[in-house]
């Protein structure tokens, strides 16, 4: 069963009770790995857990869950205009673009600080969009990873990061500066650092003090 094909549609009340349910099952992993991840001293980004992220945003609700596409997308940026589509990558390409991106996190991982691997990792995947669906929220959890592995452990806070970038006003702002900066030649996510270390402040300072 695959909710989007039944009405070609995100809006049902089918899908959007299984989308926040995905959610919850994909928050639940994203700690979990975390954990393992300190605990086993598997300090590194993989494929196998970007696409264990994607499978619990989608599943059941888009096809090939879990999967790079195998199919292009094409991402409108919401005013209307066909002219205004973020043209991603051609799906032949993914697998390799992934394996690149896998690698350049891999190999500056010890060199980089948390909020800077974050939104490097942020913008990359939201600039493949390796997924047919969820690349958003994949690419949130993953950012989200990074940085509590960086860290050390999960970040305390009663609303964590990847939630926090998607209400904010800031976000697609930010990606569309990042993106306008590598089309001109030199990548620049000073907007996109700013905001997630902003952010994370907020989570923190959000947290309940233990109780005496």
């Amino acid at each position: 069963m695959i909710l989007y094909d039944l009405n070609n549609s995100e809006a049902s009340e089918p899908y959007q009770a299984l989308a926040i349910s995905n959610g919850d099952r994909q928050f639940s992993f994203l700690q979990s790995i975390v954990n393992a991840a300190l605990s086993t001293n598997q300090l590194f980004l993989s494929q196998s857990i970007l696409k264990a992220l994607n499978f619990h945003a989608i599943a059941c609700l888009h096809t090939n869950a879990g999967e790079y596409r195998p199919c292009p997308v094409y991402v409108h940026n919401g005013d209307g205009n066909p002219e205004n589509i973020f043209h991603t990558p051609e799906h032949f390409r993914v697998s390799a673009l992934m394996d690149n991106f896998i690698n350049l996190i891999n190999s500056t991982w010890s060199q980089v600080d948390p909020v800077t691997i974050g939104a490097f990792i942020l913008w990359k995947l939201c600039a493949i969009h390796p997924f047919i669906n969820g690349n958003g929220r994949t690419a949130r959890a993953a950012c989200y990873f990074a940085i509590c592995v960086k860290a050390g452990g999960w970040l305390p806070g009663d609303v964590i990061l990847p939630t926090l970038l998607k209400r904010s006003a800031e976000y697609i702002p930010a990606l569309k500066a990042a993106d306008a900066s590598h089309k001109a030649g030199a990548l620049d996510l000073t907007q996109l650092q700013t905001l997630i270390g902003k952010l994370l402040n907020e989570q923190i300072a959000s947290a309940q003090p233990p109780e005496a």
